[in-house]
């Protein structure tokens, strides 16, 4: 019997073996039973509208409980299709798998009776079935890397043309991260006159959002609105999800949900919680809180759902942007509206608290939860241990720790690598370790991060004999490292002095499958520039280039500090020419690096065409270069210009600290100017920035310079008031000073 014949067969019989199936208690009836039963464990996604990622697995893959059918080895496609047509037996088409077809058959052939097997199964509406037979064909097209689009006329071309098949299909397409593909099954049904229902296509349209094909998200959009199928209220929610998750401009992200909503109006579809919800969502992702909080004002005037998902992402916005007092406020507000915080409700705020210094706040908000009879998960106390740690209270947190573990918590590798990174930063690694080694003890899964911060706190407190043994271990265990991990060991290597073997892993870590990056060489050259030689370190720049991460700015930075700290000036300068012509921006940090090169050498019209410069491409100064710049003109005995300077620099909000004070105090100081020198430490005082022994120095200096001993004495009592012990520089300048004074042979 050919294909077509076949194919006829089964149009005139399929409808009466459908009701003869049902009506009879067969084994076969049975088996299907079975087989529809375990694939809606295996496939229970396919009807969901929300498309989670999945791998291609070969139909063999798809095992059913019961009786395996005997099949020829070697028979031809045809008998299949017979079986499946008379009895509707999954079993039969099970049996030989598309792979297993095509290898003993050709895709030709296979392709045919698999199209036939399809559309009986769709007729029959066993749509669990249609869906593993058309994800077994998809998966084998995309191992072979076929053309997809040759798999359509061939496999949906049919006397009986079915929706149902193109809506499984683009289901197929979009839960395997191929949701273009899902579109053009779209079209090509909409070509034939065949609409897609409408939960496919929200399930493709939340794939293509997924897939960040904002383009194709809102083509299909368009299409549903204009020629079906009709959009429901997932669907308009899905839109406002895809537009809040993206970085809009509050402006925009306002303009296009309010085109939502508009289409929602006009189609009479009315937004549920779960739409108000992405809507506030949206709001504080692109920073509109007091919006998204006058939003949900406006709708609990109106009666209209909310629930506590729309609060917490209100409360959230707050806590990221440190208004954690107004955060608590909304908690509040929350509670008097009848709508209940939940556990995530505290756990924002408390974390929030706690990240911010504030941990007495975020306890006091755990013992609220329990008034309420609110249970804390491992998130909750997570934040309690790091809000600790960070303030330096490991042994706090790690009490606290057990006083919630006797309680029935079993904490997870997070928990246990704050309290291992709290006791690192305190240099205490004999505790640390302990927790490390209870994990294992506990059979709580170490992972990656874990092994880092101890080989960090092996590798800051001088340690790393012990730091190379974890890692031994970690490779035991057969825990990947990563580029995290053989960049604290490089490290580790370099503050021992060991740039040989530092260079050794940094060349080891392609055998990781690791790439090195600007970070790993920079910490060599840094080590070797703090040597004195740059010039070795500079050789490291081919290898850079062959890597290709020498374009990190951060490399090209430490190194001209490397030759300017050496008094290199020439071969620093050099290095910034062959950055510009290489294309690369220089950043603030090589600008101050050079504007301190010219200083140095008393250039200073090169040194202020050089901080023009920086202005004019944008570059923005701060502090540092701010105060490189006056104390260059501080050298020279230029003031006019260095004060110029510091009063631009206020005039645009950059703060100067001790070292921008001390340079000016020295240089009026050498001018003779204490009125003024006086002024700006009485100034410092004023804006709470504390004079360090430099800077009372300097100042006793001045004094001593115009014979007011009288004035010197008090500054020195001043600065032993405050604690500042005066250092060797100290006595030694006083000393040349008073000699200068009272015209004493100096020196």
């Amino acid at each position: 019997m050919g294909v077509l014949s076949l194919w006829k067969a089964c149009l005139f019989t399929i409808h009466s073996r459908r009701l003869s199936l049902f009506l009879r208690e067969t084994r076969a009836f049975g088996m299907y039973c079975a087989a529809s039963s375990a694939l809606v464990l295996d496939d229970n996604h396919v009807f969901d509208e929300s498309p989670r990622g999945e791998t291609c697995s070969s139909f063999e893959e798809l095992m059913v409980p019961g009786d395996r059918l005997s099949m020829p080895k070697r028979g031809k496609l045809c008998p299949l299709v017979s079986r499946v047509l008379k009895t509707l037996n999954w079993g039969y088409a099970w049996e030989v798998g598309f792979r297993r077809a095509v290898n003993e058959h050709g895709l030709f052939h296979s392709m045919n009776a698999f199209r036939i097997t399809v559309h009986i199964f769709a007729s029959a509406q066993m749509l669990m079935e249609v869906y593993a037979l058309l994800r077994d064909i998809v998966c084998y097209y995309q191992e072979h890397e076929l053309d997809m689009h040759e798999l359509f006329p061939a496999l949906l071309d049919s006397p009986e043309r079915s929706a149902d098949v193109y809506n499984v299909l683009m289901k197929v397409f979009a839960a395997n991260s191929m949701p273009e593909n899902g579109l053009d099954v779209f079209l090509q049904a909409k070509s034939i006159g065949l609409v897609p229902n409408i939960l496919s296509c929200n399930f493709l349209l939340k794939a293509l959002a997924d897939a960040n094909r904002l383009d194709y998200v809102r083509s299909l959009y368009e299409d549903m609105k204009i020629s079906g199928p009709v959009p429901n209220v997932y669907t308009y929610t899905i839109m406002l999800n895809c537009y809040s998750r993206r970085n809009y401009a509050q402006d925009a992200f306002i303009s296009l949900a309010g085109e939502v909503f508009e289409d929602m109006e006009r189609s009479g579809t009315s937004p549920n919680v779960v739409t108000y919800s992405t809507y506030v969502h949206g709001l504080c992702h692109v920073g509109c809180m007091e919006l998204a909080l006058d939003f949900i004002r406006d709708l609990l005037r109106r009666g209209l759902p909310l629930n506590n998902y729309c609060f917490n992402v209100v409360i959230h916005g707050f806590c990221r942007n440190g208004e954690l007092y107004e955060a608590l406020k909304i908690l509040e507000e929350m509670r008097s509206c009848g709508v209940l915080p939940d556990v995530y409700s505290y756990s924002i705020l408390i974390d929030g608290f706690c990240r911010n210094g504030n941990v007495k706040k975020g306890y006091s908000l755990i013992e609220e939860m329990a008034l309420y009879d609110i249970k804390p998960t491992l998130a909750t106390f997570s934040s309690l241990f790091y809000g600790l740690c960070k303030a330096g209270h490991a042994d706090v947190s790690l009490d606290f720790f057990r006083h919630v573990e006797a309680r029935g918590y079993e904490f997870d590798n997070i928990s246990y690598d704050i309290l291992i990174n709290g006791f690192c930063l305190l240099g205490d690694m004999d505790s640390a370790t302990k927790l490390f080694q209870e994990m294992a003890n506990k059979n709580v899964l170490r992972n990656t991060s874990n092994f880092n911060s101890l080989i960090s706190g092996f590798c800051k407190t001088g340690q790393l004999d012990k730091a190379l043994e974890t890692f031994r271990i970690m490779q035991r265990e057969g825990i990947a490292p990563d580029t995290v991990t053989c960049n604290l060991l490089v490290d580790g290597y370099c503050r021992e002095g060991q740039l040989e073997e530092a260079l050794k892993l940094a060349e080891e870590m392609n055998q990781y499958d690791i790439s090195p990056n600007a970070y790993t060489y920079t910490a060599i050259i840094n080590k070797l520039c703090q040597e004195k030689r740059p010039v070795k370190a500079r050789e490291l720049i081919p290898l850079l280039l062959k890597k290709n991460i020498l374009s990190e700015l951060t490399v090209y930075s430490t190194l001209m500090d490397g030759f300017a700290k050496c008094f290199m000036f020439r071969e620093a300068l050099k290095l910034y020419a062959r950055i510009l012509k290489a294309g690369t921006m220089p950043d603030v940090v090589m600008y101050t690096i050079l504007i301190n090169v010219f200083c140095s050498n008393s250039k200073m019209r090169e040194a202020y065409r050089l901080f023009e410069e920086m202005m004019k491409m944008g570059v923005n100064p701060d502090t540092v270069s701010y105060t490189s710049i006056i104390s260059g003109f501080c050298r020279v005995g230029n003031m006019e210009k260095a004060w110029a300077l510091f009063r631009q620099m206020l005039g645009q909000g950059i703060l100067p600290n001790v070292c921008t004070y001390t340079c000016l105090i020295h240089g009026f100081c050498k001018l003779k100017r204490l009125d003024i020198a006086k002024f700006l430490v009485d100034e410092m005082k004023r804006t709470k920035i504390a004079p360090n022994v430099v800077t009372y120095t300097v100042l006793m200096a001045g004094y001593l310079r115009i014979c007011r001993t009288g004035k010197a004495e008090h500054v020195l009592h001043e600065m032993e008031e405050k604690g500042i012990v005066p250092d060797d520089v100290t006595y030694l300048i006083l000393e040349r000073e008073t000699e200068y004074a009272y015209g004493k042979p100096v020196g």
